[in-house]
């Protein structure tokens, strides 16, 4: 038997902590049911056990992750695979993040509380028969029961986005299309690092994000890099404990602007210490953007982690 699928088990997760994270909170949200005493059942019912999935997808012909009724989203078409391949009526993903319409994943990850006979039934073959179902632009590369106390959207101590640009001025290679962006003016990553390092640290990101009514802007930004990795190819490193709407894109298109020599490397920040969004700072294109990785701490951290999170952040008064 596979471990993991035929009964519940307890899964170490391994990636390093940041420094400066512990004390991140950003979320107010509902109760989940998660059990917190370290009980071998990963939530509340015993009949029930959540379960983690490892997701990719080409986020092309998708309007996002979130399900909407007549639209083709990400999480729809999973929802609909893990019903039928799990014999139930309906399964209900959260994922850590929503991604919009056109943004890709290589390292999205979800939950769903599905009934233990369901799990304990079909479990060993769940990777197998969502591979014949699923269509081709999305897969689930694993699925197995997660510890106890792990909450996909709250637990997670940073995610890590990359976005990937290219400046030839013949434009970008037919075959990367999809997931680099063409930008018509030459770059310096010199630049675009030194604008990069002033935006790193905990800040209210308002003026690179669309507010949503109840929801705080403050975030930890943790990284925020540029690499040449070919001639006429960048990769950027976006990485913090969370993200607001927009953010990632408004920030490479601030980057982008420095890095062309439109803007001072000062610009960038002094937009962030303003506290509004400036119309000069282009929200780039969703194609050239994927999540890569989100991180989750040691399994004994992962209830206190979800509580921190569900905190509502504020920055200090000065």
């Amino acid at each position: 038997m596979r471990p993991g699928y035929g009964r519940v088990r307890s899964v170490h997760e391994e990636c390093p902590i940041p420094v400066g994270v512990g004390h991140s909170y950003f979320f107010r949200g509902p109760e989940t049911g998660v059990a917190v005493d370290g009980d071998e059942m990963t939530v509340d019912d015993p009949k029930t056990v959540r379960v983690r999935f490892d997701i990719a997808y080409d986020g092309t012909d998708f309007s996002g992750w979130a399900a909407q009724p007549t639209r083709r989203t990400v999480q729809g078409e999973l929802e609909v695979a893990l019903a039928k391949v799990l014999r139930l009526p309906e399964v209900s993903l959260t994922c850590a993040g929503r991604t919009d319409a056109g943004v890709h994943a290589r390292g999205q990850v979800a939950q769903a509380d599905v009934p233990v006979d369901a799990w304990e039934a079909e479990g060993e073959r769940v990777l197998r028969r969502l591979a014949g179902v699923l269509p081709k632009d999305v897969r689930v590369n694993d699925a197995r029961i997660a510890p106890s106390g792990f909450d996909a959207r709250f637990s997670p101590l940073y995610r890590r986005y990359l976005y990937q640009v290219g400046d030839a001025p013949h434009g970008v290679d037919p075959l990367r299309r999809r997931d680099v962006l063409w930008h018509r003016r030459p770059l310096e990553v010199d630049r675009m690092n030194a604008a990069g390092r002033l935006l790193c640290g905990e800040h209210d990101f308002a003026a690179y994000c669309k507010k949503r009514e109840g929801a705080t802007t403050v975030r930890e930004l943790l990284r925020l890099e540029w690499e040449r990795v070919d001639r006429h190819l960048l990769h950027g490193t976006i990485q913090a404990d969370a993200f607001c709407h927009n953010m990632v894109r408004a920030l490479v298109g601030a980057l982008l602007a420095v890095g062309d020599g439109r803007r001072e490397v000062e610009w960038p920040a002094e937009v962030l210490r303003s506290g509004v969004r400036d119309s000069a700072v282009h929200v780039v294109g969703p194609h050239g953007l994927s999540l890569e990785e989100v991180c989750y701490p040691d399994d004994g951290e992962l209830a206190r982690r979800s509580e921190l999170t569900r905190r509502v952040r504020t920055l200090p008064t000065r």
